[in-house]
């Protein structure tokens, strides 16, 4: 990952370092793995964020179709 610096602003950069970290799910990543997880822990949240995302899809889904 590679940030450019302009006019040795470097909060400006540490700035968009910070959001593609987000974007790359790094910091989420990094949250995780600071403590052990059960693999059935890990299977339990896993379903549950594929849930969470199918919810937000059909929601989205259903506002579009009616918009339209």
């Amino acid at each position: 990952m590679q940030v450019i610096v302009r006019d040795n602003n470097v909060e400006q950069a540490i700035r968009v370092l910070k959001k593609k970290l987000q974007r790359e799910g790094v910091f989420r990543e990094m949250k995780l793995r600071q403590h052990y997880e059960k693999p059935s822990q890990k299977k339990a949240r896993e379903k549950s964020e594929a849930i969470r995302r199918a919810r937000k899809m059909a929601r989205k889904q259903a506002m579009m179709d009616g918009n339209l």
